[in-house]
């Protein structure tokens, strides 16, 4: 049993719950989730009743600061992926990251391990690359000792938005739509072997660096589509449409979703031809990687956790 208290503002999205299923599973019981999705919340609140979760919008100063005291550590996951406009990600990667940063320093947190992204080293353009390069700029000045982690787009278990979404869409259509030829190259990173990079940052405390935590098999868009297939036994045609086409459509569809699950600037990202760094994290972190096909399995066939999503 590891009594760390362990701090996780975010914690309710995609990272959050694999990470507190991993540490859970170390030993460590002292966790406390800060997030304002109420829905995700109840769900880790279902899954994990021993783990303290708090709702909180951490954009607006407040009295979950007061979790913050006598922490041993926090792991920053909070972030806005999606959205149609600009302000919710200011708000969600910029203005909790300020918040969030105050308080560790006023409360002499001894380490933080900040989730970044891949995006800070894009050719993307958009509001979530930008913003997100902010936040990472504005961790690494605060001067608070840390370790910056960059994934590039994961998978894994309680996926609400990505390959999650990909594979339920897939369940509901005879046909499933590929944009223009399918072969934009992707560099997956399965969240369970980034939950052990985070695991291990913890209890090494290495900081004062940023590592490109890359999925190590480059596969193309098309044939991650046709893994999800057959790891979750869909039926669907898989057709390839023209690229405008595609992009119209989503247009179109975000004219009457007001968090669409995929945009027209997440397609520009997937084509944008964007090949991300891979070091040696196997090595520096202690982490074996699980190959693909076997990391898509325990995605969406794992007994416990596979038929769990979180909401947008």
């Amino acid at each position: 049993m590891n009594q760390s208290r362990i701090l996780l503002p975010g914690g309710a999205g995609l990272v959050g719950q694999n990470l507190v299923a991993r540490l859970k599973a170390r030993g460590y019981t002292n966790l406390v989730v800060l997030d304002k999705h109420k829905a995700n919340l109840d769900v880790l609140r279902s899954v994990h009743p021993d783990v303290t979760a708090i709702y909180a919008d951490l954009a607006d100063p407040g009295d979950w600061s007061t979790h913050f005291e006598g922490a041993d550590v926090v792991v920053m996951l909070q972030a806005q992926i999606g959205a149609p406009t600009r302000e919710p990600f200011v708000r969600n990667n910029i203005d909790s990251t300020r918040n969030v940063i105050d308080v560790i320093k006023r409360c002499r947190i001894p380490y933080t391990v900040h989730i970044s992204s891949s995006v800070v080293n894009s050719v993307a353009d958009d509001w979530y690359t930008e913003t997100k390069r902010v936040q990472e700029e504005m961790v690494v000045a605060s001067g608070i000792d840390c370790v910056v982690l960059r994934p590039t787009l994961m998978f894994g278990w309680f996926d609400r938005k990505h390959l999650g979404w990909l594979s339920r869409f897939m369940h509901r259509v005879p046909v499933f739509p590929i944009p223009g030829h399918g072969r934009y190259m992707r560099q997956p990173l399965y969240v369970g072997d980034f939950c052990n990079v985070i695991i291990s940052c913890i209890e090494s405390r290495i900081s004062g660096d940023a590592f490109n935590i890359t999925g190590l098999e480059r596969v193309n868009y098309i044939d991650i589509i046709r893994q999800i297939k057959r790891a979750t036994r869909a039926r669907c045609a898989i057709l390839k449409i023209p690229y405008g086409l595609f992009y119209v459509l989503l247009k179109i569809y975000a004219l009457f979703s007001k968090n669409p699950p995929f945009t027209a600037d997440q397609l520009k990202a997937l084509t944008a031809g964007d090949e991300f760094e891979v070091i040696d994290w196997e090595r520096i972190f202690s982490v074996r990687a699980t190959p693909f096909a076997k990391a898509m399995d325990e995605t969406f066939n794992d007994p416990t956790y596979s038929e769990i999503a979180l909401e947008f």
